[in-house]
């Protein structure tokens, strides 16, 4: 079979959108305008959702003292509706208000990597932070705050801008790597291994996907320490449960597929977002609870090294199903 770059031989590369890089392959040139719109796209969305943006929209919500009216575009109706899909589906596990935990455990927007002294009284909405729907009301594109709120989009948000991009491309056949959130529209599958997040150099198997999204989440490669003594420390990672605002355990890595042919609105208009989002619930909500919301197959790893997959989940597993 040709090489990816055979058969897709025209790249756009994008360096440090949403701080990681993007790399675009198309079978057919994209032009100066294409291009430019593309970047266009990716500078506005940083403006108006980045919480490590000082000048963004969200920093914004996080400002206001007493709360407010915050118009955003249009373009963020389907990612809101996204989250009260999946905040809903999760119990309120997946909440963008999570990003007040993300600060306080120091992934702050200068990633200090300091846990605040306080944290441990505030973390999570069992301990009074701000919940979406109740301390964050949508009215279309338009949120409304009471106090300062310190929101997160980032685990549906690179995986939107990716099929945002997606849409604006005029090939017939292309594939979006935003830094393992993949995209793939081709007349042959690819093959795209699967990471072992103990070991970046080995894989734990090797997904073969044609039309459809593919995203990964792991805690390994942002993760931190935090000393609780002079001989303890705990590690901390960016994927929190929302309801007490703890690092999620006991998951190792998760994978997520939504087919081009996805029979949900929201998967098939948006299957990239959509399998990002569940890339991370896979870590802190029921799998049963998520199917019965979305149309996707899984394969998640738990810290004994065992794999749980769905039926059709279009991949060979190098290690032992539990």
């Amino acid at each position: 079979m040709d090489s990816l770059t055979q058969r897709l031989p025209f790249v756009m590369a994008v360096y440090r959108a949403l701080g990681t890089g993007m790399v675009i392959s198309a079978d057919s040139p994209i032009d100066d305008k294409v291009r430019s719109a593309m970047e266009s796209l990716i500078e506005d969305y940083e403006h108006v959702l980045s919480r490590f943006r000082n000048d963004s929209l969200i920093a914004a919500i996080g400002k206001a003292e007493h709360g407010g009216s915050f118009d955003f575009p249009d373009w963020c109706a389907p990612l809101f509706d996204l989250y009260d899909a999946l905040f809903s589906a999760t119990s309120g596990a997946i909440d963008p208000c999570v990003g007040e935990d993300l600060i306080r455990l120091g992934y702050d927007a200068s990633l200090s990597l300091t846990v605040t002294q306080d944290a441990p009284e505030h973390l999570g909405a069992l301990r009074g932070r701000a919940v979406w729907g109740r301390d964050v009301t949508r009215h279309g594109t338009t949120l409304v705050t009471h106090e300062p709120v310190q929101l997160d989009f980032g685990a549906c948000g690179k995986g939107y801008l990716v099929d945002l991009l997606g849409r604006m491309l005029q090939s017939s056949q292309f594939v979006i790597d935003a830094g393992g959130d993949l995209l793939i529209h081709t007349e042959q599958p690819i093959s795209v291994a699967l990471e072992d997040p103990e070991d970046q150099s080995h894989a734990i198997g090797i997904a073969h996907i044609a039309n459809g999204a593919l995203c990964a989440s792991a805690p390994s490669r942002r993760h931190w320490n935090v000393a609780v003594n002079e001989r303890t420390q705990i590690a901390i990672h960016h994927l929190l449960n929302a309801i007490d605002g703890l690092p999620a355990q006991q998951t190792e890595a998760s994978w997520a597929y939504v087919p081009a042919n996805a029979t949900l609105n929201l998967a098939r208009d948006y299957p990239t977002a959509v399998a990002d989002g569940l890339a991370t619930a896979l870590f802190v909500s029921d799998v049963a609870q998520l199917q019965r919301t979305f149309d996707f197959t899984y394969a998640t790893l738990d810290e004994s090294r065992q794999i749980a997959v769905s039926r059709n989940f279009p991949a060979e597993l190098f290690l032992r199903s539990a």
